[in-house]
């Protein structure tokens, strides 16, 4: 009897995702479709896994730049597949700016990635930042893993939290690394690279000083959250985290009864959530304590606006 072979629906639809880019290069390059000028313009083109990540290299680069971004606002970039014209649009890029830290789509697509373009230069965002363990602040102090290099070597980033970006600190090292690219695909424009970060510096040093203010009274540093996105802000300024998420799954019974103790004794009446995910364990709890759910993204692309946006309302339910 002849054996057939069977491929999984996840595996078939990234076959199904590279022919089409391949059928589509080959057809645009053949027929002319795209112009020359989108080829040969003395813009940079580059691409970045989530939008926080756009507005650095815009920052950075300035009227140098063109960037693409993979994983589009309000997409879960857990499960979030990228489409052909994006992945079009990574053929012709110089650059690509990956977050680093072990987001999902970066591990499941890096490689791929990669081998639509070759000669496209990767700048690891991640170099340099202090990575936090996921239980992160829920004790009230942050736990940093000190050997970044053994997990990128071993890729067990399960042992870490990947939303680095939401740190100023680390915003600026991301910003950094941005700048080290640019400068060596660039290096004509490195004055101007240089000057465009230590701008963009400021302004982050600037806002990291209000959110210090915002919370300088702040006697109970509490928060609750459906999904833990906000660990290393948390850490950064002394705020305990309280996820109602457990490993990525729905609370059991148990411990859902141990958060809604803990709002209780805090005297929390505010849930935050993420619009990338479920909201309804978030609601659930909600309702226990006569509270209510505030929506905050992690992936907006007004970085810095989302961040003070953030803050404020982290600030306002600590009242």
């Amino acid at each position: 009897m002849r054996r057939i072979l069977q491929i999984s629906k996840p595996t078939f639809l990234i076959l199904v995702n590279i022919f089409i880019i391949t059928f589509l290069l080959i057809f645009f390059t053949g027929c002319n479709k795209i112009s020359d000028k989108d080829f040969n313009d003395d813009k940079i083109r580059v691409v970045v896994s989530i939008p926080p990540q756009a507005e650095f290299v815009e920052k950075v680069g300035g009227d140098r730049v063109i960037v693409t971004v993979m994983i589009p606002p309000g997409a879960n970039p857990h499960t979030y597949e990228p489409t052909p014209e994006k992945l079009i649009e990574v053929s012709r890029a110089k650059m690509y700016a990956k977050v680093g830290s072990g987001i999902e789509f970066e591990l499941e697509w890096m490689d791929k990635i990669i081998g639509l373009n070759k000669e496209m230069y990767i700048v690891n965002c991640a170099d340099g930042v202090r990575f936090i363990t996921p239980e992160g602040t829920d004790g009230g102090s942050a736990i940093y893993y000190e050997n970044n290099k053994s997990i990128e070597a071993e890729g067990d980033y399960g042992r870490i939290d990947p939303h680095i970006w939401l740190s100023l600190k680390n915003a600026k090292i991301m910003s950094e690394n941005i700048y080290k690219g640019l400068a060596k695909i660039d290096p004509a424009n490195r004055e101007y690279y240089r000057e465009n970060l230590d701008s963009f510096t400021s302004e982050l040093d600037e806002l990291d000083k209000e959110i210090m203010q915002m919370f300088e009274n702040k006697k109970n540093k509490v928060i609750i959250v459906y999904h833990p996105n906000w660990t290393y802000f948390a850490a950064d300024y002394g705020i305990r985290q309280i996820p109602i998420e457990e490993e990525g799954k729905e609370p059991a019974a148990g411990y859902m009864k141990y958060v809604i103790d803990e709002a209780l004794k805090y005297n929390i009446k505010t849930i935050f959530a993420s619009p990338e995910f479920s909201t309804k364990s978030a609601e659930a709890l909600a309702r226990e304590i006569g509270g209510s759910v505030v929506l905050l993204s992690p992936l907006e692309k007004d970085y810095i606006e989302n961040m003070r946006k953030t803050a404020a309302a982290f600030a306002e339910a600590m009242e």
